[in-house]
């Protein structure tokens, strides 16, 4: 059937099945739901479809509850349609028209007359979302009373975060650019900004990375050609941080394929840097480091406001393999380091488990963060660590989640 659309509305719906049913994430499973899809327009509306039907999911299915007389199963398909299709209604301002001819065809076969019933019902009605989206259950029971300020930062997709290789020109690069700056070296857009066609990418004069993310690298300070150690370093944001500040930087990951994304963006930039392919659970340094950043793989839950599928496919079982790994990690970088080194360990995890409770077990010497390290807006916790999450800074765009310590090694 050759309805215009309709393709970027299937692959959603592919995405949306391949994270509620599969567990897989919205960049796992695109490779797969995109593939029918041409142009890079289609491509984007088909992310953007999902993502929002993923963020707002627990109210969408509310008022497709509302306006049935017998609650569809959770995984019924025509609760999935109604889902994309409410979405694009009250959270892309797409027609109500052009919904209904590319989402009644994704039934053909099964309950058209229900799935268009409902929407037509909930149309009439005037349905709305809240102004904040509801979190589901078990995430909301993580979070504690956490909960609503995340949610609340939850609300809107992000804007663009971009880190610059000289931290001294950001003004003259937030002027051209058209943003704002929050941090020296760092730059804020609008989102949906075309990176490629932005001034400096292609000299590469700035690299995109949140601003919370960026927040590591920056408590190493200046490397004045010290050599430090970039753990679980792709895609290599704090890999060409670390470079741009004088480290001598390795960058290791037991990834080839989001090292070869690496390796791409210091080609890019002119920065350098020794990158290895390994699993650090295994690996073996040549020597010591003046300097560790171990920014450790986890649940990712403190990027759920630009990457919603996270909502939906962490639970315990996760968590708890995740700190496993965190453990062995924290381990094995502590043995790393020189007398006098510094160790830093990050997580973009909202999770404690992931954060404070890993870093009460590490057996050097605390080395706290100042409040005059950090952005304005943001101050460590009592410890000397660093908390952020997506409720934080939103008056001003927001921030994604991270959990952040730093340590000596006498």
């Amino acid at each position: 059937m050759d309805i215009p659309g309709l393709p970027a509305r299937r692959a959603a719906l592919n995405l949306i099945d391949a994270v509620l049913r599969r567990g897989e994430t919205l960049e796992q499973a695109g490779s797969s739901a995109l593939a029918r899809v041409r142009g890079d327009a289609d491509r984007a509306l088909a992310r953007a479809i999902a993502s929002e039907a993923l963020r707002w999911r627990a109210d969408l299915d509310a008022l497709i509850d509302g306006a049935t007389h017998q609650v569809l199963p959770d995984d019924a398909k025509a609760r999935a349609v109604l889902e994309i299709m409410l979405a694009q209604v009250l959270r892309l301002e797409t027609p109500a028209h052009a919904v209904i001819a590319t989402g009644l065809p994704l039934l053909m076969g099964g309950p058209r007359r229900l799935a268009h019933g409902v929407f037509s019902t909930l149309m009439k009605g005037g349905a709305e979302l809240p102004e904040v989206p509801t979190l589901p259950p078990g995430v909301a029971e993580r979070w504690g009373e956490r909960a609503a300020d995340i949610a609340q930062g939850l609300a809107v997709p992000p804007p663009l975060d971009v880190t610059l290789r000289e931290p001294g020109a950001t003004a003259e690069w937030a002027d051209r650019l058209g943003g704002t700056s929050f941090a020296p070296g760092h730059v804020r857009l609008p989102r949906g900004a075309s990176i490629e066609s932005l001034p400096g990418y292609r000299e590469g004069a700035w690299w995109v990375q949140d601003l919370a993310a960026s927040l590591p690298a920056r408590l190493l300070g200046p490397g004045e050609g010290r050599r430090v150690l970039d753990l679980c370093a792709a895609p290599g944001g704090k890999t060409l941080q670390l470079a741009a500040a004088g480290w001598q930087v390795t960058a290791l990951d037991v990834s080839k394929r989001r090292l070869e994304r690496l390796r791409d963006n210091l080609d890019r930039t002119g920065l350098s840097a020794q990158v290895v392919t390994a699993d650090a659970r295994t690996w073996e340094p040549d020597g010591a480091y003046d300097a560790i950043l171990l920014d450790a793989p986890c649940s990712a839950t403190g990027t759920c406001r630009r990457h919603p599928d996270v909502l939906h496919r962490i639970g315990a079982r996760q968590i708890v393999e995740m700190t496993e790994l965190q453990d062995a990690l924290l381990q094995r970088a502590s043995g790393w380091l020189a007398s006098g080194g510094t160790l830093v360990y990050a997580v973009c995890s909202l999770e404690p488990e992931e954060g404070e409770a890993r870093a009460m077990g590490v057996a050097l010497t605390p080395n706290p963060i100042a409040a005059d390290e950090l952005p304005q807006g943001l101050t460590p916790g009592g410890e000397g660590w660093v908390r952020t999450d997506p409720g934080m800074l939103r008056e001003v765009g927001g921030l994604d989640g991270f959990f952040i310590a730093r340590w000596t090694k006498p």
